[in-house]
């Protein structure tokens, strides 16, 4: 399915991956990869719910988390957009994080499992 200002994402609603999540991820790995670029003005979260055939609580939840996670920004009435702002170092981890989350769903890992994954690596890398 698609969405409206170019967007251009799917949702498989026989996944074990939650609707919410695989909207998260993918418009995460469009604006990561640069196909969505800082400023694009994404569509409100009632008409891309529809497009997608999701309740609007599950797109509003995506967009809430890409928000808290510095990728989106909401400016009131005017909408929400791609965020600026964020260094070639936030680029670069997006783009892997969105590798690992495809990966993780293509294996069927839970997303709480692929989340403790990632955070002990987190702690094993961390200097002693």
């Amino acid at each position: 399915m698609s969405g409206g200002a170019g967007v251009r994402i799917s949702v498989d609603q026989g996944s074990a991956v939650p609707p919410y999540e695989q909207v998260r991820g993918q418009l995460a790995e469009l604006i990561g990869t640069g196909r969505l670029a800082v400023g694009t003005r994404l569509p409100t979260v009632r008409r891309f719910a529809a497009d997608l055939g999701l309740a609007v609580n599950t797109v509003a939840r995506a967009y809430r988390e890409l928000e808290a996670a510095g990728l989106l920004e909401t400016r009131g009435r005017h909408g929400t957009f791609v965020a600026p702002g964020r260094d070639d170092a936030s680029d670069r981890l997006q783009r892997v994080a969105a590798e690992y989350a495809a990966e993780a769903a293509r294996l069927g890992v839970p997303p709480a499992t692929a989340l403790a994954l990632v955070r002990a690596a987190l702690d094993a890398a961390r200097p002693a």
